[in-house]
């Protein structure tokens, strides 16, 4: 039985004392192993912190599908997306009809972690956005946000006991979570199964609903550097004394940071767009997709000051259409006033 869990830092096991172990993930893979004891259970962990549901579309062929054929995908983003609802529906739907068409026999469930944002009355904004596509589609959700109010508000915890930095759960936190997912496991499984050779009956056809966004992520995906064209002035490298977050991931890139460099790529989708490794000396780049004019791009945000992580940077096409999309991106030699360089590290090639 294999359980892929793709999500962002909240799923990767962020300030759990031990992510394997005491992380909401660990302790739902163990939950899985004590109710099918003669089975054997393999997670794929899929989180990567601070990550989008339109980044997680993006590279959920490669961080869970060449992994494995999961039973069941948790995806947790809830917290991650912002007040982009398109952006949200495009990731969240994505991943949905991209699992759906690559894999029908995987189960599905949304869950939405605790924050400030996720803990008002009502619905929050980016759990009802979430929702929308849940019911769209006939996934199951478990709001562990919800949970986590209820009990606030019984006076049963406090809320920065378990969530010292009001996002991440310490283990207490996590073991709470664990137990909300626990619960509806339990409704919806019923008995775990003692027969080894059991195993569920195959999915009736199941065929996908009109979509809410025509421009879904459905068809995102991740490919490698190998398959550039042109480039001049980029050159290999790998991220290895920098600080780095976010990414447990091979950090080999193409570099360039001299005005003019510039690469050249092929893609098949309705758009394009580059997987960054974005830090202190990063710099502002143009790119022009199907021989468009140029469009500057500054991703340098307050993040990067301090450390590299990973940051994407989609590029939609003038069309809509599915079809060989032909990118160039440029350097152009300028920079945010806060960075200390023009930088450009590309370590993936996106297409949606």
């Amino acid at each position: 039985m294999t359980i892929a869990f793709l999500g962002g830092s909240i799923t990767e096991g962020y300030a759990a004392s031990d992510p394997d172990k005491t992380s909401w993930r660990a302790l739902t893979e163990q939950y899985f192993r004590e109710k099918y004891p003669h089975r054997t259970i393999t997670g794929i962990n899929a989180g990567v912190g601070g990550t989008d549901s339109a980044f997680g579309a993006h590279r959920l062929a490669e961080h869970v599908l060449t992994k494995g054929v999961p039973d069941l995908l948790f995806v947790e983003f809830a917290v991650n997306d912002g007040e982009d609802r398109g952006r949200s529906v495009q990731g969240m739907e994505g991943i949905v009809r991209q699992m759906r068409r690559l894999s029908p026999n995987t189960d599905i469930c949304f869950l939405y972690t605790a924050a400030d944002k996720n803990m008002t009355e009502g619905v929050p904004f980016n759990i009802a956005v979430h929702e929308e596509v849940a019911g769209h589609y006939g996934i199951p959700s478990v709001n562990f946000a919800a949970g986590i109010r209820d009990l606030v508000q019984a006076r049963r915890i406090r809320f920065e006991d378990i969530l010292p930095d009001r996002t991440h759960p310490n283990d207490e936190g996590f073991a709470l979570y664990a137990g909300f997912l626990r619960e509806a496991l339990d409704a919806g499984l019923g008995p775990g199964n003692e027969d080894a050779d059991a195993r569920p009956a195959a999915r009736p056809g199941y065929s996908l609903p009109s979509p809410l966004d025509a421009g879904n992520y459905e068809y995102g995906g991740m490919q490698g550097l190998h398959t550039a064209g042109a480039s001049k002035g980029f050159s290999p490298k790998v991220l290895a004394s920098e600080p780095l977050i976010n990414w447990r991931f091979k950090t080999d890139h193409l570099y360039a940071d001299a005005p003019g460099a510039e690469l050249q790529f092929t893609v098949q989708g309705s758009g394009a767009g580059l997987l960054l490794l974005c830090g202190p000396d990063s710099g502002i780049f143009e790119y022009a997709i199907d021989g468009a004019e140029f469009r500057p791009v500054n991703l340098f945000d307050d993040w990067c000051l301090n450390v590299y992580r990973p940051v994407i940077a989609l590029f939609p096409g003038p069309d809509g259409k599915r079809k060989t999309r032909n990118v160039a991106v440029r350097n152009t030699g300028m920079k945010d006033e806060r960075s200390t360089g023009t930088a450009l590290r590309i370590s993936n090639l996106l297409y949606h």
